[in-house]
């Protein structure tokens, strides 16, 4: 036999008043009486068979019993805001969120997402960052720019850009004590490394270049954003190994030069991704197409 759930408007006090411990709070913020609070706890508490409040020296304190039953209603309240949120977000609403690397979001999104403002004034985009993939149930993110070869079960993958692999440096370096004129020089410059799925970025082009991959093992820096490494790279620090997603606007601008002609194409690419049953509101369409001929121009 089901339980016969309590009062709805008992349950609001309730959570109002345990989180403020005062009816006169919980009164002010569900805009009723403080009469019509204490009326409602004492019926949701005839209801219950259990005492919730006691009140001590002019404070009001929760019984142990209203202390477990707490969490569970704050929990069902959250839902319940959340699942209502979700309903009223039109597939017309104005705000479209996209997820991504902060690295991507840096050098090759927000250089190019002026643009689509300027063509879509009525979209109020928003960027959230994270390494993490992302978890498209809870209904927040949209889309995301994931890295990869384009097969997620029940996810539309849209190809936007692959990368090239070469090295990259401050021009400075060019025209330094020992410049950089072959690639058997780099094995007097500090490389800079990045880390995580990119670990493998010099050692792959070493080999391909024909050069011995143990210059990749000498003293480095490696950080954990390739976004870190690219300006380690533009401040002259070191040698990078560039992504093209990463360090095409800055070699557009100058601050970074490529000195060898020595390129090498990467296995994956970025993709832009969104749950299958949801991928097609305008807003997101309007964003998919724009940024898919963005991705095939410089930004």
């Amino acid at each position: 036999m089901t339980a016969r759930l309590p009062s709805l408007n008992g349950l609001r006090a309730f959570e109002a008043a345990a989180r403020h411990l005062s009816f006169t709070n919980a009164a002010t913020e569900l805009n009723v009486t403080q009469t019509a609070i204490s009326h409602q706890i004492r019926r949701l508490e005839q209801e219950l068979g259990i005492r919730l409040f006691v009140r001590q020296n002019r404070s009001l304190v929760l019984t142990p019993e209203a202390r477990d039953y707490l969490p569970g209603v704050r929990a069902a309240f959250n839902d319940l805001r959340l699942a209502t949120d979700r309903l009223l977000r039109k597939d017309n609403d104005h705000v479209l969120t996209i997820s991504t690397l902060a690295s991507m979001a840096a050098k090759w999104l927000l250089p190019r997402l002026s643009a689509f403002q300027e063509a879509h004034p009525g979209i109020d985009v928003r960027i959230t960052t994270s390494s993490a993939l992302v978890d498209f149930k809870g209904g927040d993110v949209d889309a995301a720019i994931r890295y990869g070869r384009g097969r997620w079960p029940g996810l539309r993958a849209d190809w936007l850009t692959a990368d090239e692999l070469f090295p990259v440096c401050s021009p400075a370096l060019l025209g330094g004590n020992r410049p950089l004129k072959c690639p058997e020089d780099l094995a007097h410059y500090t490389l800079l490394h990045s880390s995580g799925s990119y670990d493998d970025d010099w050692r792959l082009w070493l080999t391909a270049a024909g050069l011995p991959i143990n210059i990749s093992e000498q003293p480095g820096l490696t950080f954990d954003l390739i976004l870190m490494t690219v300006q380690a790279a533009i401040d002259g620090i070191g040698v990078a190994m560039g992504r093209t997603s990463y360090v095409e606007a800055d070699i557009a601008k100058g601050r970074l030069v490529v000195p060898f002609k020595i390129t090498l194409p990467t296995d994956a690419g970025f993709y832009l991704v969104s749950p299958e049953a949801r991928a097609d509101p305008p807003k997101l369409a309007a964003f998919r197409q724009w940024l898919g001929a963005s991705a095939q121009n410089k930004p």
